[in-house]
């Protein structure tokens, strides 16, 4: 594939606001992670909660759309230069020319819980949401995050919201790849956001996934994962003559798989784990080899990270500096994609290789390139892998411009 130029590239997670508070929390090994304080009846367990969301006021135009998910949004576009970034695409190709490409697994629904919890009835008895959410019928749909970018934004290009569980904000950056390569953009911006809510976490519950204790990726004595909150964002551009001064950083490659072999459980083999990764490599024209960190998806449940590593220990060297990123942040669901490819850039640019925080015993079903400490190294390609229920994943590759 051609690259496409990261002209700016920004996370705002339980870390903080930014990309220098990602930096900072992973340099220093310091987890965003905390107990359980969101909901009425908390559940009993550790969560990764962005500070600061409730105090987050959207502007006048976009107080019909207001919702914790889009706070969220807006919190993490006004960090690293985005929206700068953003206006220098528009002025070189036009709003039209620039598509918004975001990914969630719930979108606003925490809105819509609210809404049925405080039902009220009609004049014949009919229940119906209350005042205040009853007319923002925007925020109650799966394309809500999307709708609200391109509202804030103004972008007037194609506009998509990817609902594909875990991997939703890492095939945005394929997604968008696909529009400009077909010429139906000329820059994008993708992103990713989603926020905790009743559904994810008892939901994930109810499938018995979520520990008890802050998780502890490929870890032999891990239990489940810790969930947590997150929103993140990178406009790409078609590298060229006509392209502005970008990052010196690029997305080099994609690769897509839907391996359906179950509903939430992972093929034991990773072959669709295995089919994504080959698949981001070749499109870079890379070897294994070449990579010099993969942000693994590592969500700290048995069977994910078991079958993850022996995936990775088929592909790729024991050299390789791989780790899960989740226990500073929890499993951030559909804005994990979008998180990662941020660490796996850090890593790129700042030769800051994370290791797996929480985790002491390896796991001897998991190869030599899981690893736990943090290292320093001039890297020249990254990866990410994002992983979702049914079988759906994604891998990422991001290299230095040549």
């Amino acid at each position: 594939m051609a690259a496409l130029d990261i002209l700016a590239y920004s996370a705002t997670t339980a870390l903080g606001a930014g990309r220098d508070a990602q930096r900072e929390g992973l340099r220093e090994r310091r987890s965003g992670l905390r107990r359980n304080d969101f909901g009425n009846a908390p559940l009993d367990c550790w969560i990764g909660r962005v500070e600061g969301v409730e105090a987050v006021a959207l502007p006048a135009h976009l107080a019909e759309l207001d919702c914790r998910n889009n706070a969220l949004a807006w919190l993490a576009l006004q960090q690293d230069g985005l929206l700068d970034a953003v206006a220098q695409v528009v002025g070189r190709h036009g709003a039209g020319r620039v598509a918004v490409v975001m990914g969630t697994s719930t979108a606003s629904i925490g809105a819509t819980e609210d809404a049925y919890a405080r039902l009220v009835d009609d004049a014949d008895g009919t229940p119906r949401f209350p005042e205040d959410l009853r007319y923002r019928r925007r925020i109650h749909t799966p394309h809500s995050l999307g709708d609200f970018v391109q509202t804030a934004t103004g972008l007037q290009g194609p506009c998509v919201t990817v609902a594909t569980a875990c991997s939703s904000s890492a095939k945005v950056f394929a997604q968008a790849a696909r529009l400009i390569d077909a010429g139906l953009a000329d820059a994008a911006l993708v992103g990713g956001v989603d926020t905790l809510c009743g559904s994810v976490l008892f939901g994930f519950n109810a499938l018995q996934l979520v520990a008890p204790t802050p998780c502890q990726p490929f870890d032999a004595r891990r239990v489940g994962l810790s969930l947590g909150e997150a929103g993140g964002f990178a406009v790409l551009e078609r590298a060229g003559a006509e392209a502005g001064p970008g990052t010196g950083l690029q997305l080099r490659g994609y690769g897509e798989s839907s391996d359906a072999h179950h509903m939430s459980a992972p093929h034991p083999q990773g072959l669709g784990a295995r089919l994504a990764m080959q698949a981001a490599l070749q499109r870079a024209g890379i070897e294994p080899a070449a990579v010099g960190y993969l942000n693994l998806h590592g969500t700290s449940t048995p069977a994910n990270d078991s079958v993850e590593a022996a995936a990775v220990a088929a592909l790729f060297p024991d050299s390789l500096h791989a780790s899960s990123t989740k226990g500073w942040t929890g499993h951030t669901l559909g804005a994990a994609g979008i998180v990662e490819s941020v660490f796996a850039l850090l890593a790129l640019e700042h030769g800051l290789l994370p290791g797996t925080l929480n985790s002491e015993i390896p796991d001897p079903a998991c190869g030599p390139q899981i690893r736990f400490d943090n290292a320093q190294a001039d890297i020249h390609y990254a990866m990410n892998n994002s992983f979702g229920f049914g079988g759906n994943n994604c891998s990422l590759v991001f290299g230095r411009a040549h």
